[in-house]
């Protein structure tokens, strides 16, 4: 039962997100190309975590493919890192709000996070990855999320299709972090990635009004 209730989910949200992505890719203006671009990079990192793991369960189990879910979580993190990038170059292209030093300091954050993620201490292929390099490797990423939540949250206002971005970004942050801290030791915590998932649908969603606003 969890093995089709799971695939299902994963494969809606996947081919709602690589279709949205491709059609504001093709139709929008340049900030809204921006969302589908987004949109294509979450759907595509996502599939190298959640396909192996639907491929798993309808298998021999997720403790026989610990290395294949391993090195989707990997591939996964490095590309919801430039999920956020590409959202932070969405909010400069919206509000027309330039700042070297910030630009600067969002990469340096990234590619932090991306190094992070390459040490072979993180564990990713192990039946017991590091909980350690997990909080590593994710504080940067923490820190670009509360820099977006505070952009988004300054500059949107009431009439605005992303005045909920950063209330999306909090939640997606709020369902993930326990799943770092927890999920090694009470693996229920895991389900907390379902509403993970649908924060991010939420942002997808917020692209998609983005879009018809201009048309």
């Amino acid at each position: 039962m969890q093995a089709i209730g799971e695939t299902l989910f994963d494969a809606l949200y996947l081919t709602f997100a690589f279709i949205t992505g491709v059609v504001l890719l093709v139709k929008g203006r340049s900030y809204v190309r921006l969302f589908g671009a987004m949109a294509v990079v979450l759907a595509a990192g996502d599939s190298f975590h959640l396909i192996p793991r639907c491929y798993a369960l309808f298998t021999d189990g997720l403790a026989a493919h610990t290395a294949l879910l391993g090195t989707g979580k990997f591939i996964t993190s490095i590309t919801m890192t430039l999920f956020y990038i590409i959202l932070y170059y969405i909010w400069m292209e919206l509000y027309g709000k330039r700042n070297s030093k910030l630009t600067v300091t969002m990469w340096v954050l990234a590619a932090l996070r991306i190094i992070l993620c390459l040490f072979p201490q993180n564990g990713w292929t192990s039946p017991e990855p590091s909980l350690l390099w997990g909080i590593l490797r994710n504080i940067p990423f923490a820190a670009i999320g509360i820099i977006l939540i505070v952009l988004f949250q300054k500059s949107t206002s009431e009439d605005d299709p992303l005045r909920h971005m950063g209330l999306a970004i909090a939640l997606s942050f709020g369902f993930y972090i326990p799943v770092v801290l927890l999920a090694g030791v009470f693996p229920a915590v895991g389900m907390l990635m379902i509403p993970k998932t649908l924060a991010y649908v939420w942002v997808v969603v917020m692209g998609i009004q983005l879009f018809r606003k201009d048309m």
